[in-house]
């Protein structure tokens, strides 16, 4: 679960990306989600564009895509959305989230 600061980290690193998945008339499918998972493991943040023709509204897309590809989702605007994972692999990692403070 990711914290206010830690969104707002995330929002920013995503504001000058450019969105590398589409959802279509075809919805979420198999193949969708598998690019998804790939993209994620590699980049760990993304951004993605839910198109006019699409049956879903993009905050539906995001939640079901970030469910089934274990993230979570950090922003829906409009019709954009953006999700992150974090990678198991500590020397993997390429985001560093701001740490958490203790109560």
């Amino acid at each position: 679960m990711l914290t206010s600061k830690q969104r707002a980290y995330l929002r920013g690193l995503a504001n000058g990306l450019d969105a590398v998945v589409q959802v279509g008339k075809d919805g979420i499918g198999d193949n969708l989600i598998a690019q998804v998972d790939g993209v994620l493991e590699k980049r760990e943040l993304i951004k993605g564009t839910v198109l006019e023709n699409s049956l879903l509204s993009a905050r539906e897309a995001a939640e079901a895509i970030a469910a089934a590809t274990n993230s979570e989702v950090v922003q829906v605007i409009g019709a954009k959305f953006v999700l992150f994972r974090i990678q198991q692999n500590k020397d993997k990692r390429k985001i560093e989230l701001p740490k958490t403070r203790k109560k």
